[in-house]
């Protein structure tokens, strides 16, 4: 696999859509010469969010990965606190606990929605378990109303893990909404991306009012800080964690078009499924009754490890980039280090051995679909 890492794809994994829209919008800040670390795209991308998502506050970062971070800090969940996580998952999910000096625990996934098992939640809970952050895998909500209920049994804080399903419902409720907290990404790969960034949403005035402190050094104003005379007030520690003016923009120019982006990736996961369904060996990542799939990506599972990595191959043979999400993170050297007693996940270990993802993105064509899916077959018919 090692002389594939740099190969030009014919058919990459992703492709971010944009139009002169975004060209607009990037123009508009330059040309006005000021603001361009904190203007008022901003907040105007905030609140627009915040309804979008259907919360009463949202506080945008410049990462998803420092929203997280700084949703743990807003809980102040710290040392002797465990947090319950999935291993099957982008590995800042279990690292956030770690950022904080919490401890992550590892709860198996769930083969239908590849989120956390609720059945397995509390059999964990400790006296130390102080919160749970599940992840919505790929775009698919997990069994949210069931950790939901759970959590709130138990008093554990609910921080939802939404950086690949903005957009993606259950009953017609916006992932984000569930909890106490939700969390967004922007990265490239993303629904909605602006490249990097990210954003929290939540309805505690709160925990809303200690994210933006949190987020620009602990600082205490209403004032732009860069065009005014105001001396600011420093109450607490915080971090340069603002998104910024320009990023805002492109955010605020992807937000306004979501529904579009959605229903193009919706439109070519069915043309996937039809085309794969046919194909003996191959599960693919559908949506349950009531759930709503945004399709970041369009995972399939093939039956073994061995077959899965030799499609891997034959596809990068063709020019047809695909990839891996998650290897479980439990077993990363990384986390070996804390001394994290290594627990027994079967259903993580077996779907990370099986999983792949195809490219999936907006501009995604049919021509190009049928391309990955003919050679699918071909690669089966083979095995």
């Amino acid at each position: 696999m090692n002389k594939l890492k740099n190969k030009k794809w014919k058919i990459p994994l992703y492709k971010i859509s944009n139009d002169s829209d975004e060209i607009k919008a990037i123009s508009k800040i330059i040309k006005r010469g000021m603001d361009w670390a904190i203007g008022p795209e901003i907040e105007k991308f905030e609140k627009s969010l915040a309804r979008y998502i259907g919360t009463n506050f949202c506080v945008a970062f410049n990462s998803g990965t420092s929203a997280g971070h700084a949703a743990l800090l807003s809980c102040n969940l710290g040392k002797n606190n465990e947090v319950l996580v999935p291993s099957f998952s982008f590995i800042a999910t279990a690292n956030w606990p770690l950022m904080v000096n919490a401890t992550p625990k590892f709860v198996d996934i769930e083969e239908m929605n590849y989120g956390i098992d609720p059945q397995k939640i509390e059999k964990l809970i400790t006296k130390k378990t102080k919160a749970i952050i599940p992840i919505h895998y790929a775009g698919l909500p997990c069994r949210i109303t069931e950790i939901k209920n759970i959590s709130k049994k138990n008093n554990l804080i609910l921080i939802e893990d939404a950086a690949e399903s903005i957009g993606s419902e259950v009953n017609k409720k916006k992932v984000g909404t569930f909890g106490d907290l939700g969390i967004f990404s922007f990265a490239g790969n993303k629904i909605l991306t602006s490249g990097e960034g990210g954003a929290v949403v939540t309805n505690s005035k709160k925990k809303y009012e200690k994210l933006k402190l949190i987020r620009s050094h602990g600082r205490k104003t209403t004032q732009n800080y860069f065009s005014s005379i105001q001396t600011p007030k420093y109450a607490e520690l915080g971090y340069n964690w603002r998104m910024s003016t320009i990023i805002s923009a492109l955010a605020l120019s992807q937000l306004n078009k979501i529904e579009k982006l959605i229903k193009l990736r919706r439109s070519s996961a069915e043309q996937y499924n039809k085309k794969l369904k046919k194909l003996e060996g191959i599960k693919t990542h559908s949506e349950p009754e009531n759930y709503k799939h945004v399709y970041q990506l369009f995972s399939i599972q093939l039956p073994s490890k061995k077959i899965r990595d030799g499609l891997m191959r034959f596809l990068a043979g063709r020019g047809i980039m695909t990839k891996i999400f998650f290897e479980p993170i439990h077993l990363t050297r990384h986390f070996s280090k804390y001394g994290l007693k290594q627990q027994n996940l079967p259903i993580t270990q077996m779907i990370s051995e099986r999983i792949l993802s195809l490219p999936m993105y907006p501009d995604l064509t049919r021509e190009e679909i049928n391309k990955i899916t003919d050679a699918i077959s071909e690669f089966m018919e083979r095995k």
